[in-house]
């Protein structure tokens, strides 16, 4: 059910590959609710992808840019600008990605080469982005900017590796600019922390079929979808939310306050009981 909530507003989607992304989502709800948007991508990416499909389907231009380069952002953001004859008022940042996860090295045998881009790609990304959109003045007042995060900016989880990292730089990047656009120009900066949840870049990492069934063990509503992550993020675009800035938003079920839960011990005290039996 559509609310109208963003009708009339505009906005510029980083990150949607195919129908497994959670921008790719989030793009279709946001249209849904009225909103009009940007969709962008690396070009390497969207040779990969099928971005046409979801532009098509929200009526929304493409527009190329590598997030690491401060250059093709400005050139996003100007053409953005121009396309709706001014500023934007929502931004989702959905960019990660780890080549040390990609080719299974540990995290204490990583490659800092992959570890440097990890770090760029996906934290260093978004201070850019915010960077740039600051310089050019091209948010309005009350505007929104939301990145995706994990769980693992908090916690070790075996398996998350070098993206833990880069998560925690993320959050703290969204709290420091969150400071100063709110200050300045009333506009909100978050981070979701999302369920693990299946995509393109989430099936890369290592056990992520084994984590999905333990975190949804441990939830109390079980693991949040890519689309339910949509909702939330359309929630944060709108005015509803215009007080919340700086903050990292938990949307896993209840996974990030739990310790143990029923579900969990009993798989546990199952797989306790077998291996006990075959040691017999």
């Amino acid at each position: 059910m559509a609310y109208n909530l963003l009708k009339g507003k505009k906005g510029i989607i980083f990150g949607a590959l195919n129908d497994m992304s959670i921008a790719w989502k989030v793009a279709e709800r946001a249209h849904e609710e009225g909103a009009e948007f940007v969709l962008t991508n690396t070009p390497v990416a969207l040779r990969l992808g099928t971005l046409k499909q979801l532009a098509e389907k929200c009526n929304a231009e493409i527009i190329p840019a590598d997030a690491t380069s401060v250059e093709e952002i400005e050139e996003l953001v100007k053409k953005t600008m121009a396309k709706f004859g001014g500023k934007i008022d929502f931004i989702l940042h959905s960019v990660a990605m780890s080549p040390n996860v990609r080719k299974g090295l540990s995290y204490d045998k990583l490659s800092y080469d992959f570890y440097h881009k990890t770090i760029e790609i996906s934290a260093l990304s978004f201070h850019k982005v915010l960077h740039v959109c600051r310089k050019l003045d091209a948010i309005n007042e009350w505007g929104s900017v939301v990145a995706l995060s994990y769980v693992a900016a908090q916690r070790t989880l075996y398996g998350y590796n070098d993206m833990a990292d880069a998560k925690s730089l993320l959050e703290s990047i969204a709290r420091s600019f969150g400071y100063i656009y709110g200050r300045d120009k009333k506009i909100r900066v978050n981070t979701i922390s999302q369920s693990p949840t299946i995509t393109t870049a989430g099936s890369g990492v290592k056990g992520i079929d084994r984590l999905l069934d333990f975190s949804e063990r441990m939830s109390p509503l079980g693991n949040a979808t890519a689309d339910d992550c949509a909702d939330y993020c359309v929630t944060l675009f709108s005015d509803l939310t215009k007080k919340v800035t700086m903050q990292n938003l938990f949307h896993d079920g209840g996974f990030s306050s739990m310790g143990m839960s029923l579900r969990a011990m009993t798989q546990y005290d199952k797989s306790f009981r077998e291996c006990l039996e075959e040691g017999d």
